[in-house]
């Protein structure tokens, strides 16, 4: 079935739907930067130990990968619009459930709907950009994107300190359901339709792991997609420990810990700016090696200054900026590599990678959340572990693109 592109005040090639896209895909880190601050605080509040709460963390993963099994499809079949407002609702909705949540299981059961929701505007963010860009030119789309979505991360952690130090951190999870509100306002009033041809396949379990086997029998995909979730392993570990860390160990309080945090963002902003420049020179192979090495170096830099540096946080911050910068720089070419070769499949190629990235990330948070309560070292650890891994692999992924 053969469909046009109906106009909206949304258009291609424009600041607005960059914009818009962008902010869709800022929805996951939103609902979890924002709150960072007031992690220890919910500990306390809920009488709950260190790794039931950070459990949140991971239970929003779990729920975007579970929802991104579903997404990707369903928009291949039905159309992007429709499983947008479904995401967008139950986000909001779920969200509203975090900030009354009387408990931490309940907390992290609605974390995990409110992941649930959240997933499907990241994962249909990229297949429109797939829908309407190719090649650098989607690599360069999803690097703007990039930019303005890494604002989002910079500003939540201050903006979540001042928040919760004036009015508690019930009110954080309220504030961001009234932004999930008003974007989906915005995006389903202003976005096209852009699926161009639906996808006949009857929709059942069995056809979608079976389209998922087709894709992960492509080996520039398979590449692309690990490489992907090996990067965002990385920044998620710091995530995930980051608040432990630099408060329990390093003595900063909720809002030098936000300013911390938006300086390790700002590493990731200046790596997608950098990478608008290099991939139309460079395309997606170069950029990816130069945002590579900066990711092994950024992370064997931190465990270095941590061994055997002062005990300063910058021993975490500074290397972290850097290891943001690799991100930026690495992330939406590696995507733009994976799902290149599939434009008639673009959302379930977005929903494989998704599944893969945030079910990586689930379980490095996981273990994480575990070895910090032993030693601190076990987060500089990580991530240099991971920032080597993703240096070996793109040299695979050179060869295969």
């Amino acid at each position: 079935m053969q469909t046009t592109i109906k106009a909206r005040f949304l258009r291609p090639d424009t600041l607005a739907l960059t914009a818009t896209l962008a902010l869709l895909t800022a929805l996951g880190p939103l609902s979890t930067d924002m709150y960072l601050p007031a992690l220890p605080t919910i500990a306390q509040a809920l009488d709950a130990s260190v790794p039931a709460t950070q459990f949140t963390l991971s239970a929003f993963l779990i729920g975007f990968a579970c929802g991104q099994f579903l997404y990707g499809p369903v928009s291949d079949r039905v159309g992007r619009r429709p499983a947008l407002a479904f995401g967008l609702l139950l986000f909001v909705a779920a969200t509203i459930a975090c900030a009354l949540a009387p408990s931490i299981e309940v907390l992290s059961a609605a974390r995990f709907l409110q992941a649930l929701g959240a997933s499907g505007p990241i994962v249909l963010a990229r297949a429109i950009v797939r829908d309407l860009y190719e090649g650098p030119r989607a690599g360069r789309e999803l690097s703007r994107m990039g930019t303005i979505m890494g604002l989002v991360p910079a500003i939540a952690p201050v903006l979540g300190g001042l928040v919760y130090q004036a009015t508690g951190w019930r009110a954080l999870f309220l504030a961001i359901g009234v932004f999930g509100a008003i974007l989906a306002a915005v995006a389903l009033a202003g976005l096209p339709e852009t699926l161009r041809r639906r996808d006949p396949t009857p929709l059942s379990a069995r056809a979608i792991l079976r389209g998922f086997s087709g894709l992960m029998g492509h080996a520039g995909y398979r590449l692309a997609v690990a490489l992907t979730a090996i990067t965002y392993a990385g920044l998620f570990a710091f995530i995930s420990g980051s608040s432990f860390v630099l408060q329990g160990v390093y003595g900063l309080d909720p809002l030098a810990y936000g300013l911390s945090f938006a300086f390790v963002v700002c590493g990731y902003i200046a790596g997608t700016v950098i990478a608008q420049i290099v991939v139309p020179r460079r395309g997606l192979a170069g950029t990816i090696r130069l945002g590579t090495a900066a990711l092994a170096i950024g992370g064997c830099a931190m465990l270095a200054l941590v061994l055997a540096g002062p005990p300063s946080s910058l021993a975490l911050t500074v290397p972290m900026a850097l290891y943001g910068m690799g991100v930026g720089l690495t992330m939406p070419q590696a995507v733009a590599s994976a799902m290149q070769p599939f434009p008639d499949r673009a959302g379930a190629a977005s929903s494989l990678l998704g599944i893969v990235q945030m079910s990586l990330a689930a379980l490095v948070g996981i273990g994480v959340g575990w070895a910090i309560a032993l030693t601190p070292i076990a987060l500089p650890a990580a991530i240099a572990a991971l920032g080597l891994a993703a240096l070996a692999l793109q040299i695979g992924l050179r060869e295969k693109t």
